[in-house]
């Protein structure tokens, strides 16, 4: 391939089938970003589509999303042991009435998932 000014001042393409596709964004490579990150870009990307747009465009996207993954993750492992704790749900219960715990810890994870979704991932 010739020698682009795009190549000249640094930047590289990728083969994509027969075309070659310029590396706009820095970054390229993927990140981890888990169920929280996503619910989290796709609220950003519907009503904050300034703050996604620059975030896309400066590459800092994968890394913001991997840590509010990681921090409402944090927060889900926290309150789900706090609340099980609080509302008496041992391993005990588990071992005695297992249809009983498993009730207990659903409603617990459904209530803490609101939880995490309204103070993390949707503000």
């Amino acid at each position: 391939m010739h020698n682009t000014i795009y190549e000249q001042s640094g930047g590289s393409y990728t083969q994509v089938g027969d075309y070659l596709l310029p590396d706009l964004l820095p970054g390229n490579e993927e990140s981890a970003v888990g169920i929280w990150g996503r619910r989290h870009a796709r609220w950003l990307r519907q009503n904050r589509r300034v703050t996604y747009t620059n975030l896309l465009t400066t590459g800092k996207l994968p890394g913001y999303l991997t840590e509010i993954d990681g921090q409402a993750q944090e927060m889900f492992s926290r309150l789900i042991e706090q609340y099980a704790a609080t509302e008496g749900i041992t391993e005990q219960l588990k071992a005695e009435d297992q249809l009983a715990w498993v009730g207990w810890m659903n409603s617990i994870r459904e209530r803490v998932e609101e939880i995490v979704l309204s103070e993390l991932v949707y503000c």
